[in-house]
């Protein structure tokens, strides 16, 4: 169970020096998931770095040199999985003790909302996999997006959105998730929180540029040096500390699900 926003702790640190410690909840674990923000084939900062994303399998591998590390995601393009992955270069981050699995093809099982007041879901459906580890990690870009005249932040929470059947959740689109943008993404991330939260010991957001959208289209705009990666034990403790060290206001979907959150 992640750790309450009262005591739930946040680090930063300029990119070059960052050194990822794991949750004390996971460490000597002996399955975890690691859920990457890379459902684009483009580098980052659309998608988390593979130099971040390597500090963190590095950190997990140090405190667990055991552990099973499976990193789980599922893409947003009809480019596929095989050919996103390869092209981010996650391949060249494995150990023999690693294994990537695209989030499409595991087998998925309906996840209560725990929120005692869900906004749209009372249910969602997410891999099987996220209840037979230790613990999961949320390794994130740091982006903002304009839908519907309003900024949408996605950091270690909407990363989650890769882990939902594309199959179930497609609208227009079948390349992406377009039911859980109705009626908009901050009041799903609710939803999202309360059904699959309690599985996350902790996030990394990339803050190393902030990528900002002309419009609301997450994998085109441009990215703003900020040179930090940000991370904690609490998802929602670490976008508002993210969003501040990129200059933006706290999400509303931190507000809404903890208006006390420090």
């Amino acid at each position: 169970m992640p750790l309450s926003p009262a005591i739930a702790s946040v680090q930063t640190a300029p990119t070059a020096e960052f050194i990822y410690p794991p949750p004390t909840s996971l460490q000597g674990a002996r399955r975890i998931v690691v859920k990457p923000n890379l459902g684009y084939p483009v580098g980052p900062p659309v998608t988390v770095s593979m130099a971040v994303l390597g500090r963190v399998l590095e950190g997990l591998r140090r405190h667990n040199p055991q552990a099973e590390i499976l990193i789980v995601e599922g893409v947003c393009s009809k480019v596929s999985f095989d050919a996103i992955m390869a092209k981010n270069g996650v391949h060249a981050l494995l150990d023999e003790g690693m294994r990537l699995l695209d989030a499409d093809q595991l087998d998925c099982v309906e996840y209560p909302n725990r929120s005692p007041n869900p906004v749209r879901f009372k249910t969602l459906w997410a891999p099987k996999l996220l209840q037979e580890v230790d613990g999961c990690i949320s390794v994130s870009a740091f982006k903002r997006t304009q839908l519907k005249g309003e900024a949408l932040i996605s950091a270690s929470l909407k990363n989650l959105y890769g882990l939902f059947p594309r199959a179930k959740y497609k609208a227009r689109s079948p390349n992406s998730r377009g039911q859980l943008h109705r009626p908009s993404v901050p009041l799903v991330l609710q939803d999202v929180y309360g059904t699959l939260g309690h599985f996350f010991h902790g996030g990394v957001v990339d803050c190393t540029q902030k990528f900002v959208s002309r419009d609301w289209q997450p994998d085109r705009g441009d990215g703003i040096p900020i040179g930090q990666v940000i991370w904690g034990d609490n998802l929602l403790a670490v976008d508002k500390t993210a969003s501040a060290m990129a200059g933006e206001e706290t999400p509303s979907y931190v507000t809404a699900l903890d208006p006390n959150l420090d």
